[in-house]
């Protein structure tokens, strides 16, 4: 590659906020002119960011995957029960995953989920270069599915179901939402490309992507508005928050010295209220025009890292 850059991209969980995430990668598809599994040597991603990121790693344009997160997250979440949420969400991962496995990806990938019970992390991977001990019965994404592994990553219990997986080593295993132990994976893909793929730090060059933050939902603007004021909805998005800012805090403390640009904007202006259940068009539109305008910020250290 040109410069010798070893480049991964890490893309946050944050539901249907992931609009910001697709805005954000419009303008680098543009700005780079070609897929961008062509351009990035690893992918993490968790939950909505899982979904974007392993639609990238099959080679899929950042315009294919809004054209779909337009037609299925927005059914996804309109949905009132978890398992409504849930049997919706399998339905996507049915129509654009089609049972397609890790061997298919044209990119090495993460994908990050959490063990319920025994409440560590379960990372699916796609070259054996990254895993951390337990080399000899290494399977690419653990046997299952890249369509299950999504659907675990994304299971933001208890507002979707649990997903139960079985590995092709023949473990039963219930996962939840990636975002309750690691929203923003960035932290993990360095992890990953560092003491795994034994890339020097030299060489990296990050780009991170976030969901962008918003003012929380203090009137009933659909009718959802309910959810907004369950305690365990706050509850949940507030989990998911602090988990996001200080997952990035350690990793400038431990990876500073990592080339990294760190792309999620806040937005104060009251009519940006939204939560990741968001399903109006309108409204996610205009976060994907947010996305798309935080991209300049960055343009030319993202040129930089990225030519």
């Amino acid at each position: 590659m040109a410069n010798d850059y070893f480049r991964i991209l890490s893309l946050d969980g944050g539901g249907a906020k992931g609009f910001y995430t697709l805005g954000v990668l419009h303008e680098i598809e543009r700005m780079v002119g070609g897929p961008l599994c062509d351009r990035f040597d690893l992918i993490f991603g968790t939950s909505t960011g899982s979904i974007i990121g392993s639609l990238l790693a099959l080679g899929k344009s950042v315009d294919e995957v809004h054209a779909l997160y337009d037609e299925h997250v927005v059914k996804i979440m309109s949905k009132t029960w978890p398992w409504e949420k849930s049997a919706a969400l399998k339905d996507l991962a049915d129509a654009v995953f089609q049972g397609v496995g890790f061997d298919a990806l044209k990119t090495n990938i993460g994908i990050v989920t959490t063990k319920w019970v025994m409440e560590r992390p379960m990372i699916f991977k796609s070259d054996i270069a990254q895993a951390h001990g337990r080399t000899g019965s290494f399977e690419p994404g653990f046997g299952v599915s890249i369509g299950d592994a999504v659907q675990a990553s994304c299971s933001a219990y208890p507002f979707f179901a649990r997903k139960t997986i079985t590995t092709g080593s023949g473990d039963t295993v219930d996962l939840i939402d990636g975002g309750y132990c690691a929203n923003n994976p960035t932290l993990y893909a360095i992890a990953d490309a560092t003491n795994g793929l034994k890339i020097a730090p030299e060489r990296l060059r990050v780009v991170s992507v976030g969901v962008g933050e918003y003012p929380a939902i203090k009137k009933p603007l659909d009718a959802f508005w309910w959810a907004s004021k369950l305690p365990s909805v706050k509850l949940l998005q507030k989990t998911m928050e602090i988990n996001t800012q200080s997952m990035d805090q350690l990793r400038t403390i431990l990876f500073g010295h990592i080339a990294t640009v760190r792309i999620s904007e806040g937005f104060t202006q009251p009519e940006m209220a939204t939560d990741i259940f968001e399903h109006d068009r309108t409204k996610l539109n205009i976060i994907r025009q947010r996305g798309r305008a935080s991209f300049a910020k960055h343009e030319g250290v993202l040129r930089e890292y990225l030519s």
